[in-house]
């Protein structure tokens, strides 16, 4: 880190043919104070990034299945080794599809249950306050992000559901209807180390008060630089 704080914290941003949301994510870390390193899907080399955001979209057209294509994409190769070694890893909408594809979170993301695409503010309730891109939000706290997608539902077996409401690794569920039939209502998890977490709802469209719902999605990219700034 360099001298004059969060500003030397350096966070990657993936563009895989098809994302759309990488530029928002890069602005919601500009606007968090740190610094937005361009990756690109054929890249083997993470630039030595603090952290990694695998923002939504379609990659690879969402062919085979949503983040399938994408999991073999050759940065994913390093976004895994990192992630091994504590590297936080936001992954959102379809980066969350890409990290249950990569296996480094539990479960699936499946059609809606209404069989349409989604588009609105949605209410959150963030239930662990204590992963690397959650650290500056209360347990309970409800905030309101944008959710957009076609294939948002989680899906997991009962048994892995059931370890990860008793494990502390649900980190959001919607509030009042539920939007996409998201077993349990399940908006986002975590991995049981807490660094890498998977977020159907878009933070990156909450973090000005111009456009979106508000700001309150910029805690998601101020968690993860004081997290950062901890560890360097």
């Amino acid at each position: 880190m360099s001298a004059d704080g969060l500003g030397g914290l350096r966070v990657g941003v993936v563009t895989f043919p098809g994302s759309l949301d990488d530029v928002d994510a890069a602005r919601a870390v500009r606007l968090a104070g740190g610094e937005a390193v361009a990756l690109w899907h054929g890249d083997h080399d993470l630039r030595g990034v603090d952290a990694v955001v695998l923002p939504g979209g379609f990659s690879y057209g969402d062919y085979l299945r949503c983040g399938a294509i994408a999991r073999f994409a050759p940065v994913m190769t390093e976004v895994v080794e990192a992630a091994g070694r504590g590297v936080p890893v936001l992954g959102i909408c379809n980066g969350f599809q890409v990290l249950c594809e990569s296996h480094l979170l539990p479960g699936a993301l499946i059609r809606n249950d209404h069989r349409k695409f989604g588009c609105l503010d949605q209410r959150l309730v963030i239930e662990n306050a204590r992963t690397a891109w959650t650290s500056d939000y209360t347990e309970g706290q409800e905030v309101t992000v944008a959710l957009k997608n076609g294939e948002g539902s989680y899906v997991a077996d009962a048994a892995t559901l059931d370890r990860l409401e008793g494990e502390g690794q649900v980190v959001a569920r919607y509030v009042g209807a539920n939007p996409n039939g998201s077993q349990r209502a399940i908006a986002g998890v975590t991995n049981a180390a807490g660094n890498v977490v998977g977020l159907m709802p878009h933070p990156e469209h909450a973090v000005e008060d111009l456009c979106g719902p508000g700001t309150d999605g910029l805690g998601f990219f101020t968690s993860v630089l004081a997290r950062a700034a901890s560890f360097s």
